[in-house]
């Protein structure tokens, strides 16, 4: 069971929320007092709201009301968090947050991997987790085939396969090079695992080269970050994954001057991919 450690603030007054188009919510948590919370704040801000406090109720839920978004607790009675995601991934692309205590990066690897989009630990701040939510129905409202996708910094052609400068100069990337650029960019907002990136684009016998993955990476903020050493734009989460942030931040905090030298097969033009 997952205990309450949150950060709460339940006053918020709903005249003071931005309106939006209503985007339905399910909250699920064992915990009463988070699940009431969540809900009292959501609805300020004009979500519709369901809630649940087990994965049996959960899956029922959303299969009858469809959300836009999941909340999602890992430790339930019942069927664990894992459990739901895994359910709701055989029907459903819906973006799920998971909401856990457990913290751990192997916790983290595991939801991730079964399909969770996002994962916020407890204690937990409210703005975060709002801020989680609006990102997770963004990216699912936005589909693969949007033509580009613009930074402060740089233009992604997803159609063109071309990366360029907002002066209009060219990036010139390897074809891997590229083909993190393009898995990361596709996945805007989102944490993509270790995993998940090696397998997408060195494939299944890769996986586990989280080498080859820490080396390219280094090269393709070299290239595209205005500050490397503090990435606003591709922000890595130590031993779990790597999210792209298309807004950018310049504090992300994600480690990237820990990121070791590249390989000398990074940065040239390779035929890891036949």
């Amino acid at each position: 069971m997952d205990t309450p450690n949150a950060r709460f603030r339940l006053n918020v007054p709903a005249g003071q929320a931005p309106r939006l188009v209503i985007s339905r919510v399910l909250v699920v948590d064992d915990e009463p007092q988070i699940r009431k919370t969540l809900e009292v704040n959501l609805r300020a801000r004009r979500y519709d709201v369901d809630v649940a406090s087990t994965g049996e109720e959960a899956l029922e839920l959303a299969a009858r009301h469809h959300p836009d978004v999941v909340i999602l607790d890992l430790g339930l009675p019942g069927i664990d968090g894992i459990d739901v995601v895994r359910g709701l991934r055989g029907w459903s692309q819906v973006p799920i947050v998971i909401l856990s205590v457990r913290d751990r990066e192997a916790d983290k690897v595991a939801a991730l991997d079964a399909g969770a989009d996002d994962y916020v630990t407890k204690p937990f701040g409210m703005d975060e987790l709002l801020a989680r939510i609006r990102a997770a129905i963004r990216r699912s409202s936005v589909t693969d085939e949007a033509p580009s996708v613009a930074t402060d910094d740089f233009v992604v052609d997803l159609a063109a396969h071309r990366v360029s400068r907002t002066d209009g100069r060219d990036v010139s990337l390897t074809p891997t090079e590229w083909l993190l650029v393009e898995v990361l960019v596709r996945n805007r907002d989102r944490l993509v695992t270790q995993r998940q990136l090696l397998q997408q684009v060195w494939g299944p016998a890769y996986e586990r080269e989280t080498n080859y993955l820490r080396s390219y990476m280094a090269t393709i903020r070299r290239k595209l970050e205005p500050n490397p050493s503090q990435p606003r734009y591709f922000r890595t989460e130590p031993g779990v994954g790597v999210r792209f942030v298309p807004g950018g931040s310049e504090s992300s905090g994600d480690g990237g001057s820990r990121v070791p030298k590249p390989e000398p097969s990074a940065g040239k033009e390779d035929g890891l991919l036949g």
